[in-house]
């Protein structure tokens, strides 16, 4: 994918640009999913994903990754926006650019999972799994009880 512009912004695909401190800072103590998660697990994770980010100059306030086969599935996750850059579409424009790029690709199934912005997804066409009594799951997440929302 080609740099993409818009407002100001940068959107990159380019794994050399990723700021790793900061994205694991957002990761491990702004975010509900990843809370806690080690610097060096971040790194693995961006290092075996296709990493998406977004720039305000030379600094990064997106970040999104891919985990995928590059044909036929993608997994969407740990899409995080800095708070002094929200509400400016950006989540949008960086979840529609990722859909846009493996789309082009051929890849046809997009898997993310959220606890609280289900509204902000369906504009970018996600809906609930339809027969999702059939995918079945080991979650040893140290975080899985506040992603699912559990006390």
């Amino acid at each position: 994918m080609e740099d993409l512009i818009q407002g100001g912004y940068v959107l990159t695909a380019d794994p050399k640009r990723v700021d790793f401190t900061r994205v694991h800072r957002w990761l491990a103590e702004e975010s509900y999913w990843a809370a806690g998660r080690s610097y060096d697990l971040v790194a693995r994770s961006i290092d075996g994903s296709l990493p998406y980010s977004i720039f305000a100059g030379t600094e990064q306030v997106g970040f999104a990754r891919v985990v995928t086969d590059g044909a036929t599935f993608a997994w969407i996750c740990d899409v995080f926006i800095d708070g002094t850059h929200r509400g400016r579409g950006l989540g949008k424009w960086l979840i529609d650019s990722i859909l846009a790029d493996l789309s082009e690709r051929g890849v046809q199934r997009f898997l993310l999972a959220t606890r609280d912005a289900q509204e902000v997804y369906r504009r970018s066409g996600f809906a609930e799994i339809e027969g999702a009594h059939r995918f079945m799951e080991i979650d040893r997440r140290p975080t899985a009880k506040a992603i699912l929302g559990r006390a």
